[in-house]
């Protein structure tokens, strides 16, 4: 075999052997990485406000994956 394929191989083995290593985080740490700090956004409870709207008026053609009418009502 030449060099490369050995080499190919070998990168191969490395990389996909990594993904059947046991995750790192523990049930009982993942509450730390719920933290409100971790979001992307910066205000939770405004995002989820404008997400609402959003879906209440869009959902007629699914925008948010909602079903159901677009009159906002529940």
């Amino acid at each position: 075999m030449s060099l490369t394929r050995v080499l190919t191989l070998a990168l191969c083995l490395i990389v996909f052997g990594g993904c059947s290593l046991q995750p790192w985080v523990k049930p009982y740490e993942r509450e730390n990485l719920a933290d409100p700090i971790m979001a992307f956004e910066g205000h939770g409870t405004s995002t989820k406000y404008i997400n609402h709207v959003y879906e209440a008026r869009e959902a007629g053609r699914g925008a948010e994956g909602s079903a159901g009418g677009g009159c906002g009502c529940n």
